[in-house]
């Protein structure tokens, strides 16, 4: 049985994150497996529930992925898990287009046939509050909204008022409350957080508020709606395990508090392509693993460790002399500031950084991007053919500025407000802003593995 749950909101801020961490929290501790999933391209809500939960959270979108692979992604992450909590993003039905579904939590439930748990703000109203769940419910009779959390209570006898409205007038059952006194508030999202959360500083905060909503929330009547999902099957082979023999490549894979941005199905189709992942750290001062056939450094906050990664002179020498010697490598958002020459951050301190992509980096206050992006390779790359899509998204607070006028763009990228160049490329290395989702077009991780074989063979003559 696939038991999920969508946690939706009205709105942004309407308590989301806080609920879904404490409904995860409360379900582990009664002793069951929980599997956490995060609509939308979002890295950090997905650090929390995997740091609550001990499993992977997993990403999905309907605007990066195609409806299939979106279906997939869930049915072979849900496995074994006792219950799946999905947690949704910005309003309920807030997505690409303010005429569609697309790209919103509504979709998403759509799409995984999931009973919607709606999270209601009840702050200064009473029967009201049945007026905001009807609304949702009858903006599209498709989607199940199978319960109500109601958030931001005044009291019990507030929350028992507003219960008796919503479950007279719209007919599902309210299963809880928070107060808006409960001072239960996720920690402000910084560039140092996920750094936080995997040290486990956050660890007191998630008991805590696991058995706040232990007490509020009606947790058996939560399993039960969770029941009401059909079971899902897998609609492509993308994920499915291969029986080969011994990996064809060795793909090195910078992973630790400075790069930890990936999506899981980027390793999940490395590997399935012919990877073995070796992972290191050069924040903790690991070199290049040694017999690596292909380099890949992800996004994260290299900006927070600049001076630890500057002061790893030899994993900055080994990395710019093995992509000097052609090794195949690709790099996202802060892999790609860290391949740059240099990171300066917003005190005006700056630190060497591997040095082979001609330009600097500067940190800023504010956000310099984000939003979902198509990019379009210009001229063709390892990983990219030219003219060949591949969809992701943007998140940055720095700007790069290039060292020579003849700096070679790696994509054409599209935005909401219209189009760009940007990235970097030669040969063998692509690299760039955009967080690529492997997924959204599944040739990019054999193309990868194939230019690694290429690297290998070459090696080895």
């Amino acid at each position: 049985m696939q038991r999920r749950i969508v946690i939706a909101g009205t709105n942004s801020g309407v308590g989301k994150t806080t609920l879904t961490i404490g409904l995860m929290a409360a379900f582990k501790k009664k002793g069951l497996t929980v599997q956490g999933f995060k609509c939308g391209p979002d890295y950090i809500d997905p650090s929390y529930h995997t740091a609550v939960t001990g499993r992977y959270s997993r990403n999905v979108d309907s605007w990066m992925l195609n409806h299939n692979i979106v279906n997939d992604i869930f049915v072979h992450a849900s496995e074994d898990a006792d219950i799946s909590i999905i947690e949704g993003v910005m309003g309920f039905y807030d997505g690409k287009s303010p005429k569609s579904n697309i790209g919103s939590t509504a979709e998403i439930s759509l799409l995984l046939q999931a009973p919607v748990i709606l999270v209601v703000n009840i702050a200064s109203m009473a029967r009201s509050a049945a007026a905001i769940v009807k609304g949702y419910q009858l903006l599209d009779p498709n989607v199940n909204i199978a319960g109500v959390i109601l958030n931001k209570a005044g009291s019990k006898g507030h929350y028992e008022l507003c219960k008796t409205a919503i479950e007279q007038e719209c007919g599902v059952p309210v299963v809880g409350y928070l107060l808006k006194g409960d001072g239960l508030h996720i920690p402000e999202r910084h560039l140092g957080l996920i750094p936080a959360i995997e040290r486990g500083e956050l660890d007191e905060f998630f008991n805590e508020l696991g058995e706040v909503v232990a007490d509020r929330i009606d947790l058996d009547e939560l399993f039960r709606i969770a029941e009401q999902g059909p079971v899902l099957q897998a609609k492509t082979d993308l994920f499915l395990k291969q029986e080969e023999d011994d990996p064809k490549v060795k793909i090195a894979v910078a992973y630790d508090s400075a790069f930890n941005f990936y999506y899981r199905e980027n390793f999940k189709l490395l590997e399935k392509a012919g990877a073995e992942l070796v992972f290191f750290s050069p924040l903790k001062g690991d070199t290049l693993p040694a017999g690596v056939d292909g380099l890949y450094i992800g996004g994260g906050f290299p900006e927070e460790f600049a001076k630890e990664l500057s002061d790893n002179t030899q994993a900055r020498k080994d990395i710019k002399d093995a992509i000097t010697n052609e090794l195949p490598t690709f790099a996202e958002c802060g892999g790609f500031m860290y391949l740059t020459d240099s990171i300066t951050n917003s005190e005006g301190e700056a630190y060497p950084m591997v040095g082979v992509i001609p330009g600097k980096v500067q940190m800023q206050e504010s956000l310099a991007a984000l939003g979902y992006r198509q990019v379009t390779a210009i001229d063709g790359t390892f990983l990219l053919e030219k003219e060949e899509e591949a969809r992701g998204h943007e998140f940055h607070y720095s700007t790069f500025e290039s060292a020579t006028n003849d700096f070679n763009r790696a994509y054409f990228v599209k935005a909401l407000r219209g189009e760009k160049e940007e990235g970097y490329k030669t040969d063998h290395l692509v690299a760039g802003y955009t967080h690529i989702h492997f997924a959204s077009n599944p040739n990019i991780a054999k193309s990868f593995v194939n230019k690694c074989l290429e690297y290998k063979e070459k090696c080895m003559k």
